[in-house]
C-alpha cells in the first residue's frame, strides 16, 4: 500500500474508529439498559410472587389452624364453613387418623391440592395447607386441610400485583395473562431459562421463570416488555454511514495535500518498513522537506540501538504482568498476591530491596512482604516481614500512609527512631483504595465475628503502602519508576480489598444478620461435618434444640424491637455457656440449635441445664413504649438428642432433638428433655429341635439344624458397631 493510501487509511481509522464505537457503545447501551431494567423489574416481581404465594400459605395455614383448634367435631364443620364463608379459603376438608374425609365444604377447588412446602410432581389444581389434629394427650385424631383454587383470577391477581404478565407453566392455557399473541414465544424463551436468569424474546419481552421451589411450589413464568426505542439500529446504521461518506471524501483530499510533496521518501519509508534501519534519504534542501529527511536519518540511526534493549524490556515487562494478571484473576491468597506484586515492582524498577506494609486495626504498618532488607531494620527475626512494623505517621511510609501521597528521594536518617528499613534512595506509594474500612480481628473460631467498631483505626483511606529501595546503578528513582510503581499499587489495593471482600462475603452467607450466629445453611453443612467426624473416631456428637417460651406473647406484648432484643440478647448469652469448640446456629425465628461435639447426653444436659439457668435468672432488659426500660421474663425449652444413640445421621439426630423439644414444650416448658432411644429392632425366636446335641468342642456348624431337623435359618452372630462412650 503506498503512502498515500496508508494516510488515507489512519484518517478513516482515525474517525470513523471513534464513530463506530460510539454506534456500538450507543446500541449495547441502550440494550443493556432496556435489559437491567427488565431485569429489575422481573427481580422484583419474583419477590412480590413469592410474597404473595408465601401470605396466601400463611392464609391457609391460620385458616386451617383455626379450624382444627375447635375440639367437639360437630363446632369443627361449623367453623369449616365459617373460614370459607370469610373467603380465609375455598375450601375446608377434615379427614380422621386413617384419612378418610369426615367433613369437606360444598365448591372446593378441583385436584390435584398442591401442598405449600412441597415441590408439585405435576400439575396444580389448588395450594392446600395440611394441620395435624391432636387430642390434649398428644394422639394424633387426623387433619385439616384448607386449599385456594390456582385459576386464571389467582394469577390475574399475582399480575396485577407484581405489574408483569404471569403464566401458570402447567397449564398456560388454563391460567396466564399473556396475549395470545405473544404466548407461544414467552412460553418458548421459558423452557431455556434456568435458576434466576432472564432471556428475551424476538419481539423485544423478557421472561423469567419463578418456581418450583419450597414455600413456593408454583412453576410461574412472568415476562415484561422492553423499553428500547423502535428504529434504533435503523437510525445507528444511517448515522454511521453518513459519516464514513465524509471521512472518504476529506481523507482522500488530505491524502493527496500530504503525499505530493513526499514522494522522494517513499522508497526509503518503504525500505525501514521492511526492517532496513540503515537506510538514508539525502538531504538536497534545508526547507521543511529537507528537515524532515535530516531527521528521519537521525531517527534510524538511534532507532537501531534502542530496538533491542526495548524487545528485551518489553519481553521482561510482558512476563510480569502475564504472572500478575494470572495471579490476580485466579486466587485470593493475600500473600501470594503481595509476592508477586513485590517481585513485579522490584524488576519494574531496577530496586534492590522492597515491602509491602498493610494497616492493621491500631493504625499501625505491619509488613506483609519483604524482599532484600536482611541488615537494614533491627529485628530479631529478619525472616519474619511482622517484626517490620511504622505506625502511621512516622518517617517516610508512615508520612504516605498517612497523607496518601508518594514520596521519593535520598534516605535522612530521623531523629528518633521510626522502625523502618534505612537505605540510600526510596520510592513509596500508598495502596490508595477510598473508602475501605480497616482491617479488624476475627472472633474466636466456631463462631462468627462481631460487628467492627466504624470508628476505629487511622483516618486514612490507604490500605497500606509500598515502598522500594536503593535502586540498581546507584541512581535515584525517576519519575517513571514512581508511574510504574503506582500501577503495581493500584493492582495491589484492587487485590487486597478483593480478598477482604470475598471474605466478607463468605461470612455474611453463613451467619444470621440479627443474632451474628450462624445460619440454617451453615448448620446443614455443620452438622454433615460433625457426624462424619463423630463416625471416624468412635466419638459422640449431641444436639441441643432450643425454643423460646411463648416469644409471640414478647413480639403482641412489647413489639418486635423488643423480641429482637431478645434473640439477640438470648444469643449472647448462648455463646457465653457453651466451649469453644461448640457451634450455635439460629434455625429460625425464636428457634435455635446448638452443636455439642465429643459430648454424651449427661454432659449435653449439663449445658441444658446452664442454658435454662443464664437465660430464666436474669429477665432481658428492653426500651419500653414510654423510653423506660423494661424487664422481659424469658424461659427456654430444650429437646436433647445424642449421635449415634438416638439416631443414625444427621438429620436423623436433629429431628429426634425436635421430637425432644416438643416433648418439653408438651410438659409445660422452662425445662428440658432427653430423647428417647429408638425401638430396638424386632427378632424372631427359632425353635431348636430336643434331640439337637452341639458339637464337642462347642463351635456351630453349617447345616448343622437341617442336619438335626430343626427349621432352616438362625441368628446373625456377626460383628456389632462398638458403643460410644467418649464425651463431656
Amino acid at each position: 500500500m503506498t503512502l498515500r493510501g496508508r494516510l488515507t487509511m489512519a484518517f478513516l481509522v482515525v474517525v470513523l474508529g471513534p464513530v463506530l464505537l460510539g454506534a456500538f457503545f450507543v446500541g449495547t447501551t441502550l440494550s443493556a439498559v432496556d435489559r437491567g431494567r427488565a431485569t429489575e423489574r422481573l427481580g422484583l416481581a419474583a419477590a412480590g410472587v413469592r410474597t404473595s404465594v408465601d401470605a396466601l400459605c400463611q392464609q391457609l395455614r391460620a385458616a386451617a389452624d383455626a379450624v382444627a383448634l375447635v375440639a367437639d367435631p360437630a363446632a369443627r364443620s361449623r367453623a369449616a364453613d365459617q373460614v370459607v364463608g370469610r373467603g380465609l379459603a375455598a375450601a375446608v376438608v377434615i379427614a380422621d387418623a386413617t384419612g378418610r374425609r369426615s367433613y369437606a365444604t360444598a365448591g372446593g377447588p378441583a385436584g390435584p391440592w398442591q401442598d405449600c412446602a412441597g415441590v408439585p410432581a405435576g400439575p396444580v389444581g389448588a395450594l392446600a395447607v395440611q394441620v395435624r389434629l391432636r387430642d390434649p394427650a398428644g394422639a394424633d385424631l387426623g387433619a385439616v386441610a384448607a386449599a385456594q383454587p390456582v385459576d386464571r383470577a389467582f394469577v390475574a391477581r399475582l399480575a396485577a400485583v407484581t405489574g408483569v404478565e404471569v403464566t401458570l407453566l402447567d397449564d398456560p392455557g388454563r391460567a396466564t395473562t399473556e396475549n395470545q399473541g405473544v404466548r407461544a414465544a414467552v412460553l418458548a424463551a421459558a423452557r431455556e431459562v434456568t435458576g434466576d436468569r432472564v432471556a428475551g424474546t424476538g419481539d423485544g419481552r423478557y421472561v423469567r421463570r419463578v418456581g418450583p421451589s419450597s414455600g413456593q411450589p408454583l412453576p410461574l413464568v412472568l415476562s415484561v416488555r422492553g423499553d428500547r426505542p423502535p428504529g434504533l439500529y435503523g437510525a445507528l446504521v444511517a448515522a454511521v454511514a453518513l459519516a464514513a461518506l465524509l471521512a472518504v471524501l476529506a481523507a482522500g483530499r488530505l491524502a493527496r495535500v500530504t503525499t505530493r510533496p513526499l514522494i522522494e521518501l517513499a522508497g526509503a519509508v518503504d525500505r525501514v518498513a521492511h526492517g532496513d534501519l540503515t537506510a538514508r534519504v539525502p538531504v538536497r534542501s534545508r526547507d521543511e522537506i529537507g528537515r524532515l529527511a535530516g531527521a528521519f536519518n537521525r531517527m534510524t540511526r538511534e532507532t537501531g540501538s534502542y530496538v533491542a534493549a526495548l524487545t528485551s524490556s518489553r519481553d521482561q515487562l510482558r512476563n510480569h504482568l502475564v504472572v500478575l494478571g494470572d495471579t490476580l484473576a485466579s486466587t485470593h491468597d493475600l500473600q501470594r498476591i503481595l509476592r508477586v506484586i513485590l517481585d513485579s515492582a522490584l524488576a519494574g524498577t531496577g530496586a534492590r530491596a522492597g515491602a509491602v506494609l498493610l494497616l492493621d486495626g491500631h493504625g499501625v504498618l505491619v509488613g506483609q512482604c519483604v524482599e532484600g532488607l536482611t541488615g537494614r531494620w533491627p529485628t530479631d527475626d529478619p525472616a519474619d516481614p511482622a517484626t517490620l512494623r511504622v505506625p502511621v505517621g512516622a518517617g517516610v511510609v508512615g508520612a504516605v500512609a498517612a497523607t496518601g501521597e508518594p514520596l521519593r528521594g535520598r534516605w535522612a536518617p530521623p531523629d528518633a527512631p521510626t522502625g523502618e528499613p534505612s537505605c540510600e534512595t526510596y520510592v513509596a506509594v500508598p495502596f490508595a483504595a477510598p473508602g475501605v474500612a480497616d482491617p479488624r480481628g476475627a472472633d474466636r473460631p466456631g463462631h462468627p465475628p462481631a460487628d467492627s467498631d466504624p470508628t476505629a483505626g487511622p483516618p486514612s483511606a490507604a490500605l497500606g503502602v509500598l515502598a522500594l529501595y536503593d535502586r540498581l546503578g546507584g541512581h535515584e528513582f525517576d519519575d517513571d519508576d514512581l508511574v510504574t510503581l503506582r500501577t503495581f499499587a493500584g493492582h495491589a489495593a484492587v487485590a487486597v480489598e478483593n480478598v477482604r471482600v470475598h471474605e466478607e462475603a463468605q461470612r455474611l452467607s453463613l451467619t444470621d444478620p440479627l443474632t451474628g450466629l450462624w445460619n440454617y445453611r451453615y448448620l446443614r453443612e455443620s452438622i454433615r461435618r460433625e457426624v462424619e467426624r463423630a463416625n471416624r473416631f468412635g466419638r459422640m456428637l449431641s444436639v441441643l434444640a432450643l425454643d423460646l417460651d411463648r416469644f409471640k406473647e414478647v413480639n403482641d406484648t412489647w413489639g418486635h424491637a423488643a423480641g429482637d432484643a431478645v434473640l439477640v440478647e438470648f444469643a449472647r448469652r448462648v455463646r457465653g455457656v457453651i466451649r469453644e469448640v461448640d457451634l450455635a446456629f439460629r434455625h429460625g425465628g425464636e428457634e435455635f440449635v446448638v452443636l455439642l461435639p465429643e459430648t454424651d447426653a449427661r454432659g449435653a444436659t449439663i449445658v441444658a441445664e446452664r442454658i435454662g439457668a443464664v437465660v430464666r435468672d436474669q429477665p432481658v432488659s428492653v426500651d419500653g413504649h414510654d423510653a423506660e426500660p423494661l424487664r422481659v421474663p424469658v424461659t427456654v425449652s430444650i429437646g436433647i438428642a445424642v449421635y449415634p444413640d438416638h439416631a443414625g445421621g444427621g438429620q436423623q439426630v436433629l429431628d429426634a432433638a425436635d421430637d425432644a423439644l416438643y416433648a418439653a414444650k408438651a410438659a409445660g416448658r422452662d425445662g428440658h428433655r432427653l430423647a428417647p432411644a429408638p425401638d430396638p429392632v424386632r427378632t424372631q425366636e427359632i425353635p431348636v429341635a430336643a434331640t439337637t446335641v452341639s458339637p464337642p468342642d462347642g463351635l456351630p456348624r453349617a447345616g448343622a439344624a437341617e442336619q438335626a431337623g430343626a427349621a432352616p435359618g438362625g441368628a446373625s452372630s456377626g460383628p456389632q458397631p462398638p458403643r460410644q462412650s467418649r464425651g463431656r
